[in-house]
């Protein structure tokens, strides 16, 4: 597969997972953000499992079979991590809008490196430091601190974030080790779904009439984001590295932002579009310039 078509996966991910924002917003219209993600998830499931087993089939038990104890415990910690982020960010969309949920979840990107330093002692590039600075700006600028709901749903945006890149590492050591990620990401899937059915049981009332209510917004945001756009990805990820990737990622909060102005008339004042520009800048401060010393040094050479 050449780069080019990398870069264009890349891109239709990225798309997907923007716009599926809209999906997740008006999905909850007549459902909890629980019941939402079970329903979510399981189509996710269905769709995955089936070219999981066409693709990977006759790797599938050999690949377990290398370490069942590790492979279980990276199960556990992506399902949970998973759980936890897409749940906080679903919640969020009740408080606050579109753009906001989706730039605050872009935080992910130079969270990633602080992470790594925290649990596996791998040295952080200066560059971080002033990216977090510039998100703080751009939380100043982007999120409305005299709303109560808005700050609230800003604030579990940012630590969903956290959860994201939890699981964005756990995903980076699962794969340094084992080579099945679509059907992982099938049983990632269904516990995700498992997750969330129990805890919808738990605190939220399921009405089978009111998730058909939402179908279209349930496939959406299974079928297409949670399906289709992570095996783009991961064929993206083939041929384009981890620092370009996750600046075309970031650019989800672009599309995002785009999608609730048109569909939605979400509308953002200039202090809005100063912030996100701001966060933007940030991301790609975090991920471009240890690339561009890594290059440089290659070049001395």
């Amino acid at each position: 597969m050449s780069k080019s078509i990398s870069l264009i996966c890349a891109l239709i991910t990225t798309f997907i997972w923007g716009t599926a924002f809209i999906a997740q917003d008006t999905g909850m219209d007549n459902i909890g953000p629980l019941t939402f993600n079970a329903a979510r998830f399981f189509v996710g499931f269905v769709t995955i499992l089936p070219l999981a087993l066409l693709v990977e089939r006759e790797k599938i038990i050999e690949n377990i079979n290398l370490d069942k104890k590790l492979f279980f415990k990276y199960l556990f910690l992506m399902s949970l991590s998973l759980f936890f982020g897409t749940y906080l960010q679903q919640t969020s969309l009740l408080y606050t809008n579109i753009a906001n949920a989706a730039f605050f979840t872009v935080f992910y990107v130079p969270l990633v490196p602080i992470i790594l330093f925290i649990i596996y002692k791998i040295k952080v590039h200066w560059s971080i430091w002033p990216s977090i600075l510039l998100c703080i700006i751009g939380v100043y600028f982007l999120s409305d601190f005299s709303n109560s709901e808005i700050l609230i749903g800003d604030s579990l945006v940012i630590l969903c974030s956290v959860f994201w890149a939890l699981h964005i590492i756990f995903a980076g050591k699962f794969m340094e080790k084992f080579d099945i990620p679509i059907f992982f990401a099938a049983l990632q899937a269904i516990l995700v779904g498992m997750y969330s059915l129990l805890f919808a049981l738990l605190f939220e009332e399921i009405n089978l009439t009111n998730i058909l209510l939402e179908n279209y917004s349930i496939i959406y945001a299974g079928f297409l984001s949670g399906g289709i756009a992570f095996t783009l990805q991961m064929y993206a990820q083939k041929n384009i590295e981890e620092a370009p990737a996750a600046i075309i990622y970031s650019l989800e909060g672009v599309f995002a932002a785009l999608a609730g102005w048109i569909i939605l008339n979400q509308m953002l004042d200039f202090s809005n579009i100063l912030g996100c520009f701001i966060i933007l800048i940030a991301v790609i401060l975090s991920q471009i310039t240890p690339s561009f010393k890594k290059l440089t040094v290659r070049d001395n050479k």
